[in-house]
C-alpha cells in the first residue's frame, strides 16, 4: 500500500533503501560487474536506481519552475522504457561497482533531504506539477525511491540465489 503522508513515506524510504544497502554490502565487485539476461549487470540495476531518484528530483524542480516536464525524460515516452534503459546502460557502462554504489547512496541522500524539507502539503496535497496527472509528488517520490529499492533487492536477491 502505498504512503499517504510525509510521515510514511520517510519511513518506507528508509526501510527499503536499509535492505538494499545491506544486499549491496554483501556484493563484491566481480559479482557486481557479472552480466545477465538482457545485458543487464547488478552494477547496471543499482545505477539505474540511482539515475531514477535523479529524474524525479528534476521532474519535480522543473514542474515547480513551470518548465516542461519530460516522462521519463527528454525524447522518450513511458512505452519507450526498454529503449531508454538501453541507452542508461550505455550512457554508464563506464561506472564500477563502487561508483555505483556511491552515486545511489548520494542520490538516496539527496531524496531524503529532499523529502525532509518538503512539507505534507507539497507532497501529498494534490498532482505534481507538469506531470499531468493525478499522482502526487510523494507518490512519485515512492515511485523513485522505495518501490525501486524494494525491486531492485529483490532482482539482487534471485541474482544472488542463481
Amino acid at each position: 500500500m502505498a504512503a499517504t503522508s510525509k510521515t510514511e513515506l520517510i519511513a518506507v524510504t528508509q526501510k527499503e533503501y536499509a535492505k538494499l544497502q545491506k544486499l549491496t554490502a554483501s556484493i563484491d565487485a566481480p559479482t557486481a560487474m557479472q552480466k545477465r539476461e538482457e545485458d543487464t549487470s547488478i552494477k547496471d540495476v543499482i545505477a539505474h536506481r540511482a539515475h531514477w531518484i535523479a529524474l524525479y528530483l528534476d521532474w519535480y524542480a522543473d514542474g515547480l519552475a513551470g518548465k516542461t516536464v519530460y516522462f521519463p525524460a527528454e525524447g522518450y515516452k513511458w512505452n519507450d522504457l526498454k529503449r531508454y534503459n538501453a541507452d542508461l546502460r550505455a550512457r554508464q557502462a563506464d561506472m564500477d561497482w563502487p561508483q555505483a554504489v556511491a552515486l545511489l547512496q548520494a542520490n538516496y541522500d539527496q531524496l531524503m533531504a529532499f523529502l525532509q524539507r518538503t512539507s505534507d502539503a507539497q507532497l501529498y496535497g494534490g498532482p505534481m506539477q507538469g506531470a499531468n496527472n493525478k499522482w502526487t509528488p510523494g507518490r512519485w517520490a515512492e515511485a523513485a525511491g522505495p518501490s525501486h529499492f524494494r525491486s531492485a533487492a529483490k532482482y539482487l536477491r534471485g541474482c544472488l540465489r542463481g
